[in-house]
This record gives structure tokens, sequence and C-alpha cells, in this order.
């Protein structure tokens, strides 16, 4: 059961006429480029076998550009550089990722770290205005908030949302844990539960759309700059189109009018259909797997024996 026809939630009415069209699907990255050391790849192979991907499958992607991981010094930024020469749109994720729900990090001290970042992406080819929130959190407080809200809009600035979220961070941590323990370790398990995961957060976001809006929407799918994308985001873009999912340009995407929405947020973080579920008191089926930041998937590798049980 979905909720009623009609909401005014938003300040507007939303029609749930079911509408069938083929669904389609944006990539993002955040937090890239990064310079940490990680093991199979270093971070030029890391930054070059996600372009490949993208590239064979034609995607056009957005970089959210998390500055003090790399960007800001000469051979992070010629990482950035490379995504706008190949063609993808580079976006604004502040300096330090803090976090705009933290007691302790200020409007003025989050506003300045976009303000920073915002100097040297600008540069960039495929610059776009757009912020990506850290940790999809909108601030503690309503003044935060409203407070970034005006901000952004008096920047110029679009609120980058994501409608899928992932836990890949999660499923990378878990990897990269996994070879610093076992150096040669079979990494096909952690293939098998990345692209298990991408599917049943594609699924079930998907279906909450339609529950939503009563039709499928452009979906912004969220993932990193990391590892186990460096590794498979190939067989991640070939299982979308077995699926029959078709990409689209971020900026196709955010053309879409639930992009122009802003739901009050009881709860911080996760993707915009969440917040929009939440504002209208919506508990969909499964709700427990989408915020569960990957911790079922963890749990299944552990019972496989791939990974050991926590202390």
């Amino acid at each position: 059961m979905r909720p009623s026809c009609s909401f005014r939630v938003f300040g507007l009415a939303l029609a749930l006429t079911p509408a069938a069209m083929a669904q389609t699907v944006a990539f993002t990255f955040d937090d890239g480029p990064k310079l940490e050391a990680t093991p199979r790849l270093n971070p030029a192979q890391r930054n070059a076998a996600l372009l490949a991907a993208l590239k064979q499958h034609q995607v056009q992607a957005t970089l959210f550009v998390t500055l003090g991981n790399g960007a800001d010094r000469p051979e992070g930024l010629a990482l950035a550089r490379a995504w706008g020469e190949a063609g993808h749109l580079i976006g604004n994720h502040t300096v330090t990722h803090l976090d705009l729900d933290a007691a302790a990090t200020t409007l003025a001290s989050y506003e300045g770290e976009i303000q920073a970042c915002d100097q040297v992406i600008r540069t960039l080819p495929g610059y776009r205005p757009w912020f990506r929130f850290t940790f999809l959190r909108e601030g503690n407080t309503p003044e935060k908030r409203d407070g970034l809200r005006t901000f952004l809009q008096a920047t110029g600035y679009r609120n980058a949302y994501v409608s899928l979220d992932t836990s890949d961070w999660r499923l990378d941590e878990a990897m990269r844990k996994q070879l610093a323990r076992h150096p040669d370790a079979d990494l096909a398990p952690f293939r098998t539960a990345y692209l298990a995961h991408l599917r049943q957060r594609s699924e079930a976001y998907r279906d909450l759309s339609r529950k939503l809006f009563g039709r499928d929407i452009p979906q912004v799918m969220l993932l990193h700059h990391n590892l186990i994308n460096a590794l498979f985001l190939g067989d991640a873009l070939q299982q979308f189109k077995a699926m029959g999912w078709t990409f689209v340009s971020p900026e196709t995407a955010f053309q879409d009018f639930i992009y122009t929405l802003t739901p009050q947020r009881p709860a911080p973080g996760q993707s915009l259909l969440l917040s929009a579920a939440r504002s209208l008191g919506y508990r969909p089926e499964g709700w427990e797997r989408l915020v569960d930041d990957g911790e079922a998937d963890i749990q299944a590798l552990v019972k496989q024996g791939v990974l050991p049980a926590a202390p």
C-alpha cells in the first residue's frame, strides 16, 4: 500500500499517477580524488580504473571533490582534472568532510570549507556549482539547515541530492582490512557482495520512488572514489545494463522535478527518497536494509567465513 494520492508536505501537490518509463540512473562519486595508499592499486591506478570503466560503458559521472583528500596537492589535483578532461563533471564536497550535524561545526566554518573548495575546483574542466552535503546531513538545528540553504541559494549552488544511497564504503573498508590481514586474499566474495548490495539498494529505491511518486524517477546514485569501485565498477555497470537500466548524466537527472524538493529531515543523512518518506510519516517495507550502513552485507560475509566475527 502506498501513501495517499497527493501530498502537500513540500508545499506542492504531488499527483501520484503511474507512468511507465525505462529506469535511468546517474552515477556520482564522493570524497575523491584520494591519495591514500591502498592494496592492489595506487592512487593513479585507482583513478584510471574508475575512468576506464566509465568510458567503456559511455557513462558521464560527477566527482564530488573533498579537497583535503588530495586535490589540495598537485598530484591529487591532476587526478581530479583527469575527470573533467574525460568529460565528467566536478562538484564540491568541502575540504575536510566535516559534519554539519556535529555540535562543534559552526555554520560559518562549514560555509568557509565550501568556499575554499570552490576556489580550487572552479578552475577545472567540467566544474558545476553543485554541492553534496557530507554524510548527507544538512544540519542538526533549523538555524544551520536554513542558513546553509540560504547560503547555497545566494552563491548559486545546487544541492546535489542523492536518491539512491549505497554503503559501498562499508564493503570497501572491510575489503581493505581483509587485504591488510591477507594480502593475497581472494576478492571474489567481496565482488559478489558489492554487486548484490548495489542490486538490492537499486531495486529498493526504485520501489520507494514508485510508492512515493507513482513512477520511476531518474535515480542519482552515491558511490565513492575508493578501491572497491576501482576494482569492480565495470562489473556494476554491466549489471545495471543486464537489469534493463540505462545511464543518464547527473545533469539530466537533476532536471527532474523531485530534485527541487526540500523535505524536512527528522533524521540525519540518507537519501532524498528516505527523507521524503520520513517527512510523510511513511515507513516502507524493508526500511531496515536501507538504513543499516551495509551491516547485513558484512554479516553475510562473516557467516560465509570470509570475514572474522567481531570480537
